[in-house]
């Protein structure tokens, strides 16, 4: 008995939310036909709008052909999220360099929103004040000359290290990739956090992990107003989970940090200078806890690949 009501329910709850969706789309259809500036589009269907274009095979590809027939500047509807595709150079330059404030707002998603704690990093943060406020922290404290000093310091002393390690294994069979992997970690990991720190293999490997979770968009994003799907979404509570136990982890070298005075070679770590900064009561937003996780979370990634390109 217990099962069959569980089974109307379901049955229910779906046709209502088809209902709310097809309710959405028409009032959102009837709305969008005051804007006759779009990009051209391919045909769309009713809900999803373009999505079904993007079935099968890699997105980008899918994107690819579409531009082909198309040409160099498309309008797709996904959902309700309207998006434009720009396959250009000219174009991309117009909107990329000469248009950059009317387009400099970064895309919505949940994976961000959870990741970064409501958008409190310097990179996927919208476009405003709070913005600002970072970005002037980035170029003033954690980029500043005696900053970038200290970490070339340790960039010459991990590749030093490199060369003993490659010296000794003289004769022997060497994995590169390993080992220019295990370089940039040692730099990045110093840079940020002061030291090489004991986890930092599983700590990089969650890092790689949350970032690769956080960076595709699911149905929750797609339809944003239809809030049963972001409750109901797996990979929000996926995403949840992975923040837990990165919590764990940027809490206790937060807290570590509170301890120590400097970083290496005399200079402070990325850490420290958010910690310096967090005392700062002039701010127009406090540094929190967060503000700080979130930090260190996209510099770590940044950093990485800086040392990638170098």
């Amino acid at each position: 008995m217990e099962i069959q009501l569980l089974s109307n329910f379901i049955i229910l709850l779906l046709f209502s939310s088809i209902i709310f969706l097809l309710t959405k789309a028409c009032n959102k259809s009837k709305s969008h036909k005051k804007y006759v500036n779009f990009p051209p589009s391919p045909p769309r269907l009713p809900v999803i709008g373009h999505l079904h274009h993007l079935v099968g095979g890699l997105p980008h590809h899918a994107l690819a052909r579409l531009t082909k027939k198309y040409g160099p500047f498309l309008h797709l509807q996904l959902g309700e999220v309207s998006t434009v595709v720009i396959s250009s150079r000219e174009v991309a330059k117009e909107v990329l360099k000469v248009q950059d404030p009317a387009c400099a707002d970064r895309p919505e998603s949940m994976g961000s929103k959870i990741m970064w704690y409501d958008y409190k990093d310097i990179i996927f943060s919208p476009y405003n004040e709070y913005w600002r406020q970072m970005r002037k922290i980035c170029i003033l404290e954690l980029l500043s000359a005696k900053n970038v000093k200290s970490f070339g310091s340790i960039r010459q002393d991990e590749v030093s290290r490199l060369i003993k390690s490659i010296k000794s294994s003289s004769g022997e069979t060497i994995n590169l990739t390993e080992k220019i992997f295990a370089l940039t970690s040692s730099i990045t990991c110093r840079a940020t956090f002061g030291k090489v720190l004991r986890d930092r293999d599983r700590l990089i490997a969650m890092l790689k992990k949350a970032i690769s979770m956080a960076g595709g968009f699911g149905f929750a994003d797609l339809f944003p107003s239809f809030k049963l799907l972001h409750v109901l979404s797996w990979n929000v509570h996926k995403l949840l989970r992975m923040r837990g136990k990165l919590d764990a982890i940027l809490d206790a070298i937060v807290e570590e940090h509170k301890q120590k005075q400097s970083g290496e070679f005399g200079g402070e770590d990325i850490v420290e200078v958010l910690l310096r900064m967090k005392k700062n009561e002039e701010l127009e937003f406090p540094i929190t806890n967060d503000n700080i996780k979130a930090v260190i979370f996209v510099t770590d990634h940044f950093l990485r690949r800086i040392q990638y390109m170098l």
